[in-house]
C-alpha cells in the first residue's frame, strides 16, 4: 500500500462514508486538531515522568484515536465499523483529574503556564484540547456528533490542567501565581 494517492491534490479529501469534502471542511479541522493533539500528548509522554501518567497518557491517546476515526466517519453513510467513546471514558478522566487533584495544594489564583519544559508542553496540549473543543462544539451545531466527545475533551483539557500542576510538584517547578496589575 502506498501512503501517498494522489487523491487529494486539488484539497479534497474523503470521509469515512465516501463523501469528497474540501480539506478546510470544519469535520476535517475538528479531527485534524484532534490529531495535533494526540501529536502534543505523545510529546509529553515521551517526557521523564512517572510510569503512571505515562500509561494515563497512553490510554487518552487511544481514545483520540477513537474520537478521530468518529469525525472521520459520517455516522449516517458509513458502513465502517468504528469504534466508540463511553461513559466509563469520562468517569476514568475524571478519577485521574480527582487523584491528582487530592495530592496538590489548593488554587488561590491562576497559574502562569511554565516553570519546566514538561509542563510546558503539557498546558500547549491543554490549549489545543481547548480549540479541538470549540472546534467540535462548532461542528455539532450543523451534525451530528456523540456528546460523549465534547464530553471527553472538556475532562481532557481539565485534566490536562491538573496534570500540569502536578508535574510542577513533582519536577520542582515553581508554579507562578497570576497577580493582575490594576
Amino acid at each position: 500500500m502506498k501512503i501517498y494517492t494522489k487523491t487529494g491534490d486539488k484539497g479534497q479529501t474523503s470521509l469515512l462514508g465516501g463523501s469528497r469534502v474540501p480539506k478546510h471542511h470544519l469535520r476535517i479541522e475538528s479531527y485534524g486538531t484532534i490529531d495535533e493533539l494526540n501529536s502534543y500528548i505523545g510529546l509529553l509522554r515521551d517526557q521523564p515522568i512517572d510510569k503512571k501518567h505515562v500509561e494515563v497518557l497512553l490510554e487518552i491517546q487511544d481514545r483520540l484515536f477513537t474520537i478521530g476515526s468518529y469525525l472521520a466517519s459520517e455516522p449516517e453513510k458509513s458502513k465502517v465499523k468504528i469504534p466508540e467513546l463511553k461513559e466509563e471514558d469520562i468517569l476514568f478522566l475524571e478519577k485521574q483529574i480527582d487523584d491528582l487533584n487530592d495530592a496538590l495544594p489548593p488554587m488561590r489564583s491562576f497559574v502562569l503556564p511554565g516553570g519546566h519544559t514538561t509542563v510546558s508542553f503539557c498546558h500547549i496540549a491543554r490549549c489545543v484540547c481547548r480549540r479541538a473543543e470549540r472546534l467540535v462544539v462548532h461542528l455539532s451545531e450543523s451534525e451530528m456528533v456523540s456528546q460523549y466527545i465534547m464530553r471527553y475533551l472538556n475532562r481532557l483539557s481539565d485534566y490536562l490542567f491538573i496534570l500540569a500542576r502536578k508535574l510542577s510538584q513533582e519536577l520542582g517547578a515553581t508554579e507562578i501565581p497570576w497577580k493582575p496589575r490594576m
